[in-house]
């Protein structure tokens, strides 16, 4: 007696529904909200993931400039680039790009970070904005409003 064998569903991209979600990052974590938004753009929230699929969900972050590191990461925590030339190393703190004119990039190096490279990676990466301040301009897409904070007491500055 033979039971039968179930396959194995893979989404197609004409199949996938994407949501829009806002979440408000004031006192947020850094790094356990960059976890939690990147498994979102990912998908991998959902039963129906398929690798190779971007069926992840668009989401909105507002009050980037409002987010905290734990201990004392941020102005211990070290930021480094490389121009390309010969001594042309860069660095910088958490600190001195929340004080700057881009205090978003912090989430936004965070949450990139915490996804793998590749093209698949990059459009996924796409379906991401975030703002420094409370406005945005996506209220005709209607997203659903998540509380990090209320899932968990860690994700909250304490």
């Amino acid at each position: 007696m033979i039971k039968d064998m179930k396959t194995t569903i893979s989404t197609k991209q004409s199949e996938v529904n994407k949501k829009w979600i806002l979440i408000d990052a004031s006192n947020l974590v850094v790094g356990r909200l960059a976890a939690f938004v990147a498994n979102r753009l990912r998908g991998k929230h959902l039963p129906s993931y398929t690798p190779h699929v971007d069926d992840g969900d668009n989401v909105i972050i507002i009050n980037a400039d409002k987010v905290h590191f734990t201990g004392s990461k941020l102005s211990d925590k070290i930021y480094y680039k490389h121009t390309g030339y010969p001594g042309g190393i860069k660095s910088t703190t958490p600190e001195k790009i929340l004080g700057g004119k881009f205090p978003e990039r912090v989430l936004q190096k965070a949450i990139r970070r915490m996804m793998p490279t590749g093209p698949l990676s990059n459009a996924q990466f796409g379906n991401l904005k975030v703002y420094a301040g409370s406005e945005h301009p996506h209220e005709a897409q209607k997203p659903e409003v998540i509380d990090v904070s209320a899932l968990n007491n860690k994700n909250v500055k304490r």
